[in-house]
């Protein structure tokens, strides 16, 4: 099993230390979910999405457990949402669940699927999930209510440049479960569309762009406010640069060691539904119920 303090990006947890520095602010972010805003999302996403099972389009359900497994984390609720754009999520708190588009399953391989679901995996791992949750409701607007009045601009934008952050180290958990050659590829499907169109792309001509990018963004002081302001209210970095940071890390000394460290225990028989442990003496699997 690997430890978050193994793969964070240390932007990441600079910029988590900064908003956790926030005088109140953890228990306040746990405060508002619990009024209602978890609930009230668990419900909605449970009444109209398509919960994932051993028995439940299981084709789809099977990426998750060994997943789990290798990363040494409580499986989430898995569910499938009906959406053509390509996209997952991670969300709550009380009760995390992972949701994949239908758009997103059809884009993607299979190894490609699997860096998605690490990838939301990760921020489990990394227990980024509660922010996340509250940055998710600052995206939508949901200040509206007064629920988030007391927050000014000023944290809800560093909430968000610490989220843009975080998926910086999750990119590093799914090059771990897969690579750092599925992750870009993945990250070439978001970016460019399906396979028949992005399977050549050169991924280190690609990663210069970002570098390109940084030269335009330093280029004079009012450059440099304008694609601050690109970004100021996006949860995700641009993918040119989470490609390079991917493939920057892929070269580390630290990346090879983990890479060199088993993640799942060899020789054990598994459940071909579900992926856990067998116990030889039962016929069903006591995990999920179906015949081993």
């Amino acid at each position: 099993m690997i430890k978050p303090a193994e793969f964070i990006h240390p932007e990441d947890a600079a910029a988590l230390r900064q908003l956790e520095s926030i005088p109140g602010f953890p228990a306040l972010v746990k405060k508002v979910l619990q009024l209602g805003l978890e609930p009230l999302q668990y419900g909605i996403n449970m009444a109209t999405a398509i919960r994932l099972s051993p028995t439940q389009l299981p084709e789809l359900y099977r990426h998750l457990p060994p997943i789990c497994d290798r990363l040494g984390i409580e499986e989430p609720e898995f569910y499938l949402e009906m959406n053509p754009m390509p996209n997952a999520y991670t969300f709550g708190d009380s009760r995390i669940y992972i949701t994949v588009t239908s758009g997103l399953v059809e884009m993607l391989d299979d190894d490609e699927l699997d860096a998605v679901i690490a990838h939301e995996c990760g921020h489990i791992l990394c227990r980024h999930v509660l922010y996340h949750s509250m940055a998710e409701y600052i995206l939508q607007g949901a200040d509206y209510l007064g629920i988030l009045g007391t927050l000014t601009k000023p944290v809800q934008y560093a909430i968000l440049y610490w989220y843009r952050k975080s998926e910086l180290s999750c990119d590093r958990c799914a090059s771990i479960v897969t690579s750092a050659e599925t992750v870009t590829r993945m990250l070439a499907r978001l970016s460019g569309g399906p396979k028949n169109l992005t399977k050549n792309v050169n991924m280190r001509e690609w990663a210069l762009q970002a570098d390109r990018y940084d030269k335009i963004k330093n280029d004079g002081t009012w450059n440099k406010i304008l694609q601050i302001y690109a970004v100021l209210e996006q949860s995700h970095p641009f993918n040119a640069v989470r490609v390079r940071e991917i493939l920057k890390w892929s070269e580390s000394e630290q990346y090879r060691n983990i890479k060199k460290t088993p993640l799942l225990t060899d020789g054990v028989a598994r459940c071909p539904h579900c992926n856990k442990p067998k116990d030889p003496s039962w016929r069903y699997c006591r995990h999920c119920g179906m015949e081993q």
